[in-house]
């Protein structure tokens, strides 16, 4: 089982004004990204309210994968970038079980 990781993405003003100029955009990203990791599954992609713009579930084999995307993410323009791992819940009960919790 690949890790999974939550990619958090701001972007500029400018490019939140124009619909087909933000699908391109997206799509461009996307396929840089998938050339670059082609390994990484995708598990979701939203839009968010809050300081971020966006948020993008995906596994990836290792930390170095995960930080390409992100660092692709600020390549294309992103103005902020953060990458989180997650651990699913039933795993992370698992971990508190090892340590005595």
């Amino acid at each position: 089982m690949m890790p999974t990781f939550i990619l958090m993405t701001r972007l500029g003003p400018g490019s939140l004004s124009d619909v087909q100029s933000r699908k391109r955009m997206g799509k461009e990203w996307l396929g840089k990204v998938r050339a670059r990791c082609p390994e990484v599954k995708w598990i979701s992609h939203y839009a968010i309210l809050g300081p971020f713009d966006f948020m993008d579930i995906y596994d990836a084999p290792d930390v170095e994968t995960a930080q390409k995307v992100s660092l692709i993410s600020r390549a294309e323009g992103a103005l902020e970038a953060e990458s989180w791992q997650a651990l699913p819940y039933e795993d992370f009960l698992g971990v508190l079980g090892e340590i005595g919790g």
